[in-house]
């Protein structure tokens, strides 16, 4: 009966007079596609995961899934970063499953980041932002993108990136080093920035500096403070310089890139530039190489209550070391005064012994039932972790 229901939904879509706007779909046509059932073909009980907690897939054939935004509808919307696609996922039957895939966009500059507000989608290439108007209206047909900003760098290294609004209502958009470790003259990179898009025109301003290349941040629940990874440079060995979980309390912080790399260690070639002490260090050390890319505070009412407004994170996992690590959720915990007190897994086991390697988290985002979606750009999968208890 799912199928009927889903091949009826489709052939529908299919017959919709196209829009009278006259817009054209960027790239090639826009697919509408049934997500068939998990085929079980992905090694799930390999995950490791803490007593009560339960792992299955949201959606499997989902090439290159990487950056998750989901609306207030319930539309799940997926960037990728070597596809140059863009996705929006649908449940509609509420079996805790997407049944249909729409193909938004196709032949994007690495359009990695996505948010949603006031019923527009907002995607992130390389050097611009786009926009998609009154999108889950049109999901079957949509809209050709108002650029809303096209001016960022245009360098492909490290140029990927992760957006979201802030509380602010501002789009906060990363600016990665075009380089694994220099000092670019240019203040744009290595940043943090923040653009208002309710004013065409508007250029972005410099919220965050020294960062090497932030893949995931957010905010805490309670005070509203800026939290965000960051992947330390590579070609000083297997175990330096760690990977950093980073917190700003206000706009205008270095956090010490290229100077300064995990809070104390100086650089060999800048580090005599400028001291370690001029910098922010990291509220968490996280391993090296781990790659730490999406996080979310834990918001989920159904978890247990030492959950509560704690950080998980992706760790993408190593690409240049000599024994892999990372592939894996793990969970910062925070003390009463907000500072980090552990650093441990919460799922791993996507990395198996003699390293074999068959997924990669990159991101996570939070569905209205407190379960937990995580993308994974190498099984081409969003997995979906809840907490059942005793059951």
């Amino acid at each position: 009966m799912r199928y009927f229901l889903l091949l009826l939904l489709l052939w529908q879509l299919a017959c919709k007079a196209p829009s009278s706007s006259g817009e054209k779909t960027t790239g090639t046509a826009p697919r509408v596609t049934a997500v068939p059932a998990y085929s079980g073909g992905l090694p799930l009980d390999k995950i490791r995961l803490p007593e009560g907690f339960r792992i299955t897939v949201f959606a499997e054939g989902i090439k290159n899934a990487r950056s998750m935004c989901l609306s207030p509808d319930g539309t799940l919307f997926v960037g990728t970063r070597n596809e140059g696609s863009v996705y929006a996922l649908r449940d509609t039957n509420g079996d805790m499953t997407a049944d249909l895939k729409y193909e938004l966009a196709s032949g994007l500059r690495m359009p990695n980041g996505v948010a949603f507000r006031n019923g527009a989608l907002f995607v992130a290439e390389v050097s611009r932002i786009l926009r998609f108007d009154d999108i889950e209206n049109r999901l079957a047909n949509p809209p050709q993108p108002v650029v809303v900003y096209d001016k960022y760098p245009t360098d492909a290294h490290h140029g990927w990136k992760y957006i979201a609004f802030g509380p602010d209502d501002k789009l906060y958009i990363p600016v990665g080093a075009p380089c694994n470790i220099c000092e670019p003259e240019n203040p744009i990179y290595c940043s943090l920035t923040r653009l208002d898009v309710d004013h065409p025109g508007a250029e972005p301003e410099i919220v965050q500096s020294g960062i090497r290349n932030t893949v995931g941040f957010t905010w805490h629940p309670g005070n509203r403070q800026l939290w965000f990874t960051d992947n330390g440079r590579d070609m000083l060995g297997d175990d330096i310089p760690a990977c950093e979980l980073n917190h700003a309390v206000r706009d205008g912080q270095h956090f010490g890139y290229p100077y300064c790399h995990q809070g104390d260690l100086p650089d060999p070639k800048f580090g005599e530039k400028r001291p370690c002490s001029d910098f922010t260090p990291p509220a968490q050390n996280l391993g090296p190489h781990t790659a730490p890319l999406g996080l979310e505070f834990v918001l989920s009412s159904s978890w247990p209550e030492a959950y509560k407004n704690q950080i998980l994170i992706a760790e993408h996992g190593s690409w240049n070391r000599s024994k892999k690590i990372g592939y894996r959720l793990t969970l910062v915990r925070l003390g009463e005064e907000g500072q980090c007190i552990s650093y441990e897994p919460f799922a791993d086991g996507w990395l198996q012994p003699e390293e074999q390697v068959w997924g990669r988290p990159v991101d996570l985002e939070w569905l209205p039932d407190g379960s937990l979606l995580v993308s994974d750009d190498y099984a081409d999968a969003i997995y979906r972790i809840w907490y059942a208890g005793g059951n």
